[in-house]
Formats: structure tokens, C-alpha cells, sequence
């Protein structure tokens, strides 16, 4: 028998992918199951968006290889979006590299900068990705806790307490996913201060900017973020264009260049007409954000009665694609959403797929109807 490599013995299969299968197969057992569980955004791409894909099909570079860095336009099209929306400069030449979603990038980065036995920050409760990732390329994943207490921003006095030697990567994500935390420019200026004390690359992963948020931030709007920092972004939920694979690394020269050494012997460049409409995309109104958000904030107001159904706790400013509940005590977060799928057929995620500190919390998913959510309210 064939043995696969040691590296897959440090990982375990994504929870969405091994938890959904069971949700599949009681669904195909005539089960009524309402999925609460993913952010898989359920809304159409803009129209325009998928006109300029439709249009795209006949142009005579369609179907060829496309370019390791994407179109021109394209990187001209993120350059202006950083800049009107985030007031980030970043030049479309070297400074921005469009990728097949933010997921690629964090293993595009991690195989750029990191050798074995090198460690990484990364935040508990956190992506999942974060930790996996790291631990295939053979480096140590070193868990920063936050804490509901600290409104889940980084305790830095903490870090000071560590050797730090071996640490080349912090991974950071604010708005924050699971908790919907949103960004605060004081905790990224101590962290672009933090990464130039320690020489870490700091990485933010910011692909829910845009939903349910009026603030929106980069970390690359601190001055001399670019030194030490690099972000991540995606249109996957802004646009409703996740199975699209559209993201984007932005940083400076030297890092992109390093990171472009790794995509280019990945991939073979992004379909043409899949950048044609991210472009389309880029270049849309206030007013999409706008008409977006109303029907989220509708959404996650149903939301909300199903949580206090639940006797559950949570911030009702939070932003991003879903609703962060603290359960009442005496049950762990498996025991409730197992008992959630199994009396009532709807699917919700725990908090501790998400690390140890998602304990006692679950997490709901937006990007289900408004009639959905009422139905699941009605199981209640």
C-alpha cells in the first residue's frame, strides 16, 4: 500500500468538508435540513459583473494562458478600489498580485516565507486554514488567544512574555471571522509596530470589509505598514462571487515578487473572462454595498430571534457574514449544534471548529433567504 506523505498526518480533513457530507447524506434521507452553517453567499454576483463575463467568451485572448500577474486592468482595478475605498496607495505594477481567492494566497505566502521549524502566530478562535497550512509546510503554529473580554483583539503584553525568535509569520484577520470583530486602526498600528520590533511579516486576511461595516480598514493604511505587513482580500463575499476564486495579495516589491516565485509554479494565470468581471466588480457604486447590506441586516435581525430562542448571547454590531452567539452554560458548542441538527434539521456551526476559545459560542451563517430563516425560526 502506497503511504501518504508524514506532512498529511499533522492535518485532518476541513470540518466543512467531512461535517457537510453528513449534512448532505441526511438531507438525500428525506431530511428538511436548513444549512446555517457556511459562508457561502446564497445572493446573485452583480448583473453587470456576469454580463462582462458573458461578453468576455468571444475576445480573442479569451481562452489562452492569461499572465502569472493577471490582466493589467485588473491590477488597476484593485490599485483604484484600495485607493477610493481603503485610501491605501498601492502600485498596480508591483505591489498588488491578484490571486485564485485569498485561500491560495495564505498557502502561496506561507511556502514564500516560512522554512520548517519556523513558527507562526495565529489567532484562537481563527480560520482554519491559518493553522492547517502551516503545519503541511512544516512549520509550528503558535496560538494567540483572544478574548471576548479584550473585544478579541491581540493581548500584545502577552506576546512579550514569549520568545519570539522563531516566529516569522503572524496571521491576523479584521474584521475578525468567527467573532465579527470589527477592525480598530489602533490595534493595527501596534501590530505593524510589533512585526518591525520582532521582525514578523504580519499578514491581515480582510475579505468582510464590506458587510454590515461602515468603517472599512486596511491595515496598509498605517505608515510604513508596507515594510512589514502584507493583506489579503477576496470578492468572494463583497460580490456573491466565492465560487468564482478571485482574491488578491498587497504588499510591497520584494514580498510579491517572492510570493509570485511560488504562484507561478501553481498555476496558469486566472481566466480571462472570470478578470473581466472582477473588474466590472471593482468598479461598482456605493449603492451595491449599500442594497447588499439592508438585506443582510434584515437577515441577521431574524437571526437574532432564533439566538435568543437559544438563550444565547452576541453583539449586535458586529459585522461580516455571520452572527457569533454565546451559549448559556452547562453544554459545550457540539452538544448544542448536534442537538440543533438532529431535533431540528438545521445546520449551525460550532465555535470550536474555530480553536479552544470558540468554546461555548456557535456561529450562524447569513447567507441563507430571509423565508429560510423564518422556517428555522418556526422549528423553535
Amino acid at each position: 500500500m502506497i503511504q501518504p506523505a508524514a506532512r498529511l498526518e499533522t492535518v485532518q480533513e476541513y470540518y466543512f468538508s467531512k461535517k457537510l457530507r453528513e449534512v448532505r447524506e441526511l438531507a438525500a434521507a428525506g431530511k428538511p435540513i436548513i444549512n446555517m452553517g457556511i459562508g457561502s453567499p446564497d445572493l446573485l454576483p452583480p448583473s453587470n459583473v456576469i454580463e462582462a463575463i458573458q461578453q468576455s467568451f468571444t475576445d480573442a485572448a479569451a481562452h489562452k494562458y492569461q499572465s502569472y500577474q493577471g490582466l493589467p486592468e485588473l491590477r488597476n482595478a484593485i490599485a483604484e478600489f484600495y485607493k477610493h475605498k481603503f485610501h491605501v496607495a498601492a502600485n498596480p505594477v508591483n505591489e498588488i498580485l491578484p490571486l485564485m481567492g485569498s485561500k491560495e494566497g495564505i498557502m502561496h505566502i506561507s511556502m514564500a516565507f516560512l522554512n520548517e521549524g519556523d513558527q507562526v502566530l495565529i489567532p484562537n478562535p481563527g480560520y482554519p486554514t491559518y493553522t492547517s497550512v502551516t503545519k503541511l509546510v512544516g512549520a509550528e503554529p503558535v496560538f494567540y488567544e483572544l478574548d471576548e473580554s479584550n473585544n478579541w483583539q491581540p493581548n500584545f503584553e502577552t506576546f512579550e512574555d514569549h520568545d519570539l525568535s522563531k516566529v516569522k509569520i503572524m496571521w491576523v484577520n479584521y474584521p475578525h471571522m468567527p467573532t465579527g470583530t470589527n477592525a480598530l486602526k489602533e490595534t493595527f498600528e501596534k501590530l505593524v509596530s510589533f512585526g518591525k520590533k520582532h521582525q514578523i511579516l504580519i499578514v491581515n486576511d480582510n475579505p468582510y470589509s464590506f458587510i454590515l461595516n461602515d468603517n472599512p480598514l486596511s491595515i496598509l493604511r498605517v505608515d510604513g505598514a508596507k515594510d512589514i505587513a502584507l493583506e489579503l482580500n477576496s470578492l468572494s463575499k463583497t460580490f456573491n462571487m466565492a465560487g468564482w476564486r478571485v482574491g488578491m495579495v498587497l504588499g510591497n516589491e520584494n514580498f510579491i515578487n517572492q510570493i509570485l516565485k511560488v504562484k507561478s509554479n501553481m498555476d496558469s494565470g486566472m481566466f480571462y473572462g472570470i478578470q473581466k468581471g472582477a473588474i466590472e466588480a471593482l468598479h461598482l457604486s456605493n449603492g451595491w454595498f449599500e442594497s447588499q447590506n439592508k438585506e443582510y441586516e434584515e437577515r441577521r435581525n431574524l437571526i437574532f430571534k432564533i439566538a435568543d430562542k437559544l438563550g444565547c448571547v452576541y453583539n449586535k454590531n458586529s459585522t461580516g457574514l455571520f452572527v457569533w452567539a454565546k451559549i448559556p452554560a452547562g453544554k459545550t458548542s457540539e452538544e448544542v449544534t448536534d442537538a440543533i441538527l438532529y431535533d431540528k434539521d438545521i445546520f449551525i456551526t460550532p465555535g470550536t471548529v474555530f480553536g479552544s476559545q470558540g468554546e461555548g459560542y456557535i456561529r450562524f451563517s447569513l447567507c441563507v433567504s430571509k423565508e429560510v430563516i423564518e422556517e428555522a425560526i418556526s422549528r423553535f
